[in-house]
């Protein structure tokens, strides 16, 4: 079971922010190009980063919390999911806050319903 751990964080932070999309409708899906241009560079930086930590030595992730399935460069399939999961969580985190709250965060509602 300990395999499953990283893997368990991961979807238990999917389990909790996912109905927001329902439940208070933030669109953060519908929205897919808003989503990409918030997610994928922070993806490629934080995965460049990880992959040279690893090659250098600095970093090295547990055979027993994770599924043992290594990409290219030694990068843990859990690690790359993090780098999609997290922020993806935290949009939804955010435009729940947003719809709740009425706070603009820097950008319209009318924009932001877009």
């Amino acid at each position: 079971m300990g395999h499953l751990t990283y893997l368990a964080l991961l979807a238990g932070c999917l389990v909790v922010t996912a109905p927001l999309e329902l439940v208070l409708r933030v669109r953060v899906y519908a929205r897919w190009r808003r989503l990409l241009v918030a997610v994928v560079p922070e993806f490629v930086v934080f995965v460049a980063w990880v992959l040279y930590a690893i090659a250098q030595g600095h970093w090295d992730y547990s055979g027993e919390l994770t599924l043992g399935v290594r990409l290219p460069g030694g990068i843990p399939v859990e690690e790359v999911l993090f780098f999609l999961v997290v922020p993806l969580c935290s949009v939804l985190a955010l435009e729940a806050v947003r719809r709740v709250t009425g706070w603009d965060a820097g950008y319209p509602a009318q924009e932001a319903e877009r």
